[in-house]
Parts: structure tokens; C-alpha cells; sequence
């Protein structure tokens, strides 16, 4: 066995990780990135059948649920050199220390986004409460992912972390420290603890923003490499498949994964996209993560699942997979957790 769980292909000799980009480097990419789609998206069929159904948000009935989720904001943990420590604030919001630095993932401080109802869930971190942020990475351009109210904050030499072909959105916005990457491309950032190691990895996803940008621009996650070997995969938003094992197989010994368990209710629209809690745990094993830590869920009312359904199933999931209950990092929005020594 690979890792905390995930099956080694026999035989199979992972390629070796490439070497780090330059920060900055001006890139010229394809018009659109359509070949990397794992499934078709939606048809006009498909949007009929939702309109028709109205199966876009949790039923009435289910609402009060809302009063229930996790919220606990409390202070962070102090983070030296040598800790990796995180804090959930909602959604794919995560601050993460990392090698004495803290790079934020996919940040939405906003209320609201568009084309969704307000948040049902406070952020679980004050914005002035932050330390001072090193580097941001963004998954995809969704406006739930890529929140401009929430970038502008930042002071515009923030280095920005992005997909393949985002960079010119990023640029036109005032920030001059954008990088953006293809699958299997890295960075490293360097902070006092020495260089960390931030990886582009691939996702079941797919990218729009308007009318006329479908696919204009890549998807995926990232694999953050602390100085000394340990590592958290941020999946940021994906649906279940053949990924989770090649990233298993090229980062070994991945300690901790952040992945999406809500937005998935119809399943026959959202499974491409969006994992379910069993396929988050299914995910994790393909990693040979040894912790997960959910996320995606209790935020944003963006399907049609019960609010706290996600964390039910999550939880039932990981114990049938006979997982130790103390290695899921199930956080309540604000919380935070520390990743032990190795």
C-alpha cells in the first residue's frame, strides 16, 4: 500500500515532479481547454429538465436545518515556521499555514455571490483577523471559488496562484504578481521555514464566468509541499474519478485532503461535477491521504440536498470505510485544526 491508503499500481513508477516555474512567467495558452472536460456538460435537455423539475434548493421542509450547522469561530492557532495548521472559513475557504507562510484557498468573504441565495453560514474568520496573506490560489473561476469583492481587499502585490489562462483577469484587476499553471506545473514560495511547494493538480471540472468564456480557462486543485515533506491537497471543486489515484500516485504520502462533499442533489446533473460524502471518501482513499477535512458544504444552499445531510453521509461513509473517527477533521465553520508531526 501507497501512502495512508491508496493502492500502488503494480509496477508503475510515477513520473518525477517538475521542476518550479518562474513566479510571474508570462505564458501563452490555447483558446479554450474544452479536451480536458471528463464528461459533457450540460445540454439545453438537461437545464429543461432542472427548470422543469425546480429541484434547485433544499425542500422547505428542510430549511430549519440551517439553525443546526457548525459554526465556531474562535482564534487561530499560533503558527511558526514548522506548522501546518488550518482554519475552515466556509465553503472552500481555507487559511492555511504552511511553512511559515499563510496562502488563502479560494477566498469568499462576500454575503453573497452571484446567482445564489446570501450565505446561511457567517464567515468564520473576521477579514481583520487575518495575519498577513503570503500568496492565494484559485481553483476555477466560479463566481462561488473566484470572488472579485473579496480579491480586491487584497493589497494588489498579493502573489495570486491560478489556473491556466486566468491570469489576464487577475492583471486587468491590478495585480502584478499573478502566475497562472497547467496540470502538474508548480511554484515554490519561500518562507521562513524554507520553500514550500505549491502543485496545479487536475479535477473533474469545468470553467465559466460569462456568456461567451466556457472553458477559456483551466480547473483543478492544488498540492501545497511543507519544507519538510508534508502534505495537504486542496481538491477545490470536482466531481469523482481517475484523478484521485494519479495524484495519489505522483504526491506519496499525502497527510491531509480538503474535499468537497456538498452541491451534489440531482445526482444525474451533478455527478460529473460535484463529489457526494461517499465519493469525498472514496477520493481520499485513492489519495492515500490519511486525514480528510470536508468542505463545500454548510455555506452556500447550492442544490438541492438537506443542509446537513452532507455531514451525516460523510461521516457514516468514513466509518464504513473503517477509517479511524480521529482522522476525520469533520470542522465546523471557524475551526481549526493543527497537522501533527510525521
Amino acid at each position: 500500500m501507497a501512502g495512508y491508503g491508496a493502492a500502488a499500481v503494480p509496477g508503475s513508477v510515477p513520473p518525477p515532479l517538475t521542476e518550479p516555474r518562474p513566479l510571474g512567467e508570462p505564458r501563452t495558452w490555447p483558446r479554450d481547454f474544452t479536451d480536458r472536460l471528463t464528461a459533457p456538460l450540460p445540454g439545453v435537455r438537461a437545464l429543461a429538465r432542472i427548470a422543469r423539475e425546480g429541484k434547485l434548493r433544499p425542500a422547505p421542509q428542510t430549511l430549519p436545518q440551517i439553525q443546526q450547522l457548525p459554526f465556531e469561530p474562535g482564534p487561530m492557532p499560533d503558527a511558526g515556521p514548522s506548522t501546518v495548521a488550518l482554519t475552515w472559513a466556509g465553503h472552500a475557504s481555507w487559511i492555511l499555514r504552511i511553512g511559515g507562510l499563510t496562502v488563502l484557498t479560494d477566498p469568499v468573504w462576500s454575503r453573497k455571490i452571484l446567482g445564489t441565495p446570501p450565505r446561511v453560514t457567517p464567515v468564520g474568520v473576521r477579514w481583520e483577523d487575518l495575519p498577513p496573506v503570503d500568496a492565494v490560489v484559485i481553483s476555477h473561476n466560479h463566481y462561488d471559488h473566484l470572488d472579485a469583492p473579496t480579491l480586491k481587499r487584497l493589497p494588489r502585490d498579493t502573489p495570486l496562484l491560478l489556473p491556466a489562462g486566468l491570469a489576464v483577469w487577475a492583471r486587468r484587476r491590478g495585480f502584478t504578481r499573478v502566475t497562472d499553471l497547467d496540470w502538474w506545473e508548480a511554484v515554490e514560495l519561500s518562507g521562513p521555514g524554507g520553500p514550500v511547494r505549491i502543485d496545479f493538480v487536475p479535477a473533474h471540472h469545468w470553467s465559466k464566468r460569462t456568456l461567451t468564456d466556457t472553458c477559456r480557462s483551466l480547473w483543478g486543485g492544488w498540492m501545497f509541499t511543507a519544507p519538510d515533506g508534508r502534505r495537504v491537497h486542496f481538491a477545490g471543486d470536482t466531481g469523482y474519478g481517475h484523478w484521485f489515484e494519479e495524484i495519489g500516485r505522483r504526491y506519496r504520502d499525502i497527510d491531509l485532503a480538503l474535499l468537497p462533499i456538498g452541491a451534489y442533489d440531482p445526482r444525474w446533473m451533478l455527478r460529473p461535477v460535484h463529489t457526494d460524502p461517499e465519493e469525498a471518501v472514496r477520493a481520499c482513499q485513492d489519495l492515500g491521504a490519511r486525514y480528510l477535512a470536508p468542505m463545500h458544504w454548510s455555506t452556500f444552499l447550492l442544490s438541492a440536498e438537506p443542509p446537513l445531510e452532507p455531514l451525516h453521509r460523510v461521516r457514516a461513509a468514513w466509518s464504513a470505510a473503517g477509517r479511524a473517527r480521529s482522522e476525520l477533521w469533520d470542522l465546523a465553520v471557524g475551526a481549526s485544526r493543527v497537522l501533527p508531526e510525521r
